[in-house]
């Protein structure tokens, strides 16, 4: 376990591109899977997406069924309960794949998969599961999660829904209002929060759907976006439920509610990654087909300018991601060899990269709105319009920055949890912190760095990125003590430095494996891709920096410190930024798709 690099070491200590897992490190059966679930969105999402848009709640569920027929529901279910039992890396790739032709489809697999399922696999009673988890990794059930209350949304242990014991101890009486329950029209069970007594913390139980049992449903709400997955309010009127039902122990709900989202964060971050492919490939080809001024407008530099950004955030969204899914399936199996259950070691797997499930979930969110955003922009008026795909790719894209914890809270968690494991001794932040205040103090150094190896310089910059982290964290952390959490726009400052290290150094590690094994003169563009998301990466942490250092130091301190930030920011070569753009954007239109 020594070489594995634990949840938010990547700040501290170097990554070799030969320990991280890349897209193209797929093996034979990843790839078959891959293309076997993109001919099933092909046929049967995709092309049939505007009976999505057109709120068919009976075609999501029928297709639905058909994932279910295909084994599509089972990626990630242990074969004792009727799945397939795959590795953590095949769970995300599935996601990845059948989420992005209609975010309708998405958020029901995801909510069936993930928060409908998963509880039962991983907190269930070997009774429960041999119960309930055939039926649900089959199609046969699907699941829905009941956490969501009119007053508790992000609080959600502050949930109102009462669980009353019977006076014969067999059964609980369930009664409260649940909201904004993804799948409620069509599932067959409810996974419920509610709180017994005057417990501190919720407890989970697994509540089939019986209308004759006090559950009652509002009509489906009508949203922007998601049109076609289904989204009820649920209320429980004395709702009996056995009390072998309850989901492992009393006071656990919040437990299981936090890590059933630490999974769905990394999920939701694969489930937008398709969707941007496809937008980037519907983006291209229209640029190449719509001429205006005699010419095709993907000749135009305004146009090749956003198909060339497009495409890098959606190659370093694919680059971040699987490298965190690999690192939590490492994990999985190095604590299932050390002697622990599955079920356990999956917990603690998916816990320990709970940080980089949230900067995932925060960085790929806000990516794919960004990408469908200007999609539309690409397609001018048309894309105004619901005869494009880009309009309900839009509409799609919002949702993701608010559920599975809003970006905000996830921000904020990425730096609380950092803190967290730094005071328990599990990520070494003080010696590296203490290290850069003494260089702060130090003379630079004038020597002329070598960098005739390809991303020297760039991971050179990477490493004094971590160190711009490293002096306003540290510096926060030792002015406001145990009140940092009170401010938090400085927690979401730091945050932003934290996402854009993890995003731009993922991105690197895989263009450096894929260099290494193809020669650099073959992977110019995903090479160029590397160094334009650096470049970007460094602005942003330089705004957020300096957003920061003068929030909260003063005089000398703050001059310090600010002279700290532009060395630390500072390229010995700047980058051609354009000359990058068009080398990316010219291998698109040259393919004209995502070729990535």
């Amino acid at each position: 376990m020594s070489d594995v690099t634990r949840g938010g070491q990547f700040l501290v200590k170097e990554t070799k591109c030969e320990s991280i897992f890349t897209p193209e490190d797929f093996n034979e059966e990843q790839i078959m899977m891959r293309d076997s679930v993109k001919e099933f969105v092909d046929k049967e999402l995709w092309a049939h997406k505007a009976r999505f848009e057109q709120k068919d709640y009976a075609y999501t569920e029928a297709c639905m069924k058909k994932a279910g027929d295909l084994g599509f529901l089972s990626i990630a279910v242990p074969e004792a309960y009727g799945g397939m039992g795959m590795g953590f890396v095949n769970t995300v790739l599935v996601c990845d794949y059948i989420s992005g032709a209609t975010g309708s489809f998405s958020t029901a697999f995801g909510a069936h998969t993930g928060i409908g399922t998963m509880p039962i696999t991983l907190y269930g009673s070997e009774e429960q599961k041999q119960k309930y988890v055939p039926k649900l990794a089959s199609g046969e059930w699907f699941g829905a999660y009941c956490l969501t209350e009119p007053g508790a949304g992000s609080d959600a242990n502050s949930g109102k829904t009462k669980a009353v014991l019977s006076e014969d101890g067999k059964t609980y009486k369930i009664t409260g209002q649940k909201m904004w329950i993804s799948n409620a029209g069509f599932c067959s069970v409810f996974i419920v929060f509610a709180r017994i007594g005057d417990d501190k913390n919720i407890t989970g139980f697994i509540v089939e759907n019986d209308p004759a049992n006090g559950i009652t449903m509002n009509e489906e709400e009508h949203k922007l976006g998601i049109r076609s997955s289904s989204t009820r309010q649920v209320f429980f009127t004395d709702t009996v439920v056995p009390v072998e039902n309850m989901l492992s122990e009393r006071g656990n709900g919040f437990k299981i509610a936090m890590n059933a989202l630490n999974v769905g964060r990394i999920k939701l971050a694969a489930a937008c990654l398709d969707a941007q492919r496809r937008v980037i490939t519907s983006s291209v080809e229209y640029a190449n087909e719509r001429v205006q001024f005699n010419t095709p407008i993907a000749k135009f530099g305004a146009i090749r300018y956003k198909l060339a950004e497009m495409a890098t955030s959606c190659y370093a969204g694919e680059s971040a991601t699987y490298r965190a899914s690999k690192d939590i399936e490492d994990r999985i199996a190095a604590r299932e060899a050390e002697g622990a259950s599955h079920q356990d070691a999956e917990l603690k797997g998916v816990e320990e990269y709970a940080i980089e499930c949230s900067i995932l979930k925060v960085a790929v969110s806000e990516d794919v709105q960004n990408c469908a955003d200007e999609g539309i922009q690409i397609f001018g008026g048309m894309g105004f319009s619901e005869d494009t795909p880009m309009e309900s790719a839009w509409r799609d894209a919002r949702i993701a920055r608010i559920y599975e914890g809003t970006n905000e809270i996830n921000r904020m968690l990425s730096v609380g949890m950092l803190i967290k494991k730094a005071m328990k001794g599990h990520v070494d932040l003080l010696g590296p912190a203490s290290k850069v205040g003494e260089e702060l103090l130090g003379i630079p150094s004038f020597d002329t760095p070598d960098y005739s190896e390809l991303f020297a310089e760039e991971k050179e910059m990477v490493a004094k990125l971590k160190k711009v982290f490293l002096m306003v964290a540290g510096s926060a952390v030792q002015k406001y003590g145990p009140d940092l959490d009170s401010h938090q726009q400085l927690l979401m400052a730091a945050s932003d430095i934290l996402i854009e290290v993890y995003m731009a150094e993922s991105t690197i590690l895989r263009t450096e494996k894929l260099a290494k094994k193809e020669g650099a003169d073959k992977v110019e563009q995903q090479i160029a891709m590397a160094q334009l998301y650096l470049y970007k990466a460094v602005d942003i942490i330089t705004q957020k920096g300096k957003e920061s250092i003068i929030s909260f130091a003063e005089g000398d301190e703050q001059r310090m410190m600010l002279m700290g930030l532009k060395r630390f920011t500072k390229y010995t070569n700047m980058p051609n930024i354009v000359a990058l753009r068009n080398t990316i954007a010219s291998k698109l239109i040259d393919e004209n798709q995502y070729c990535f």
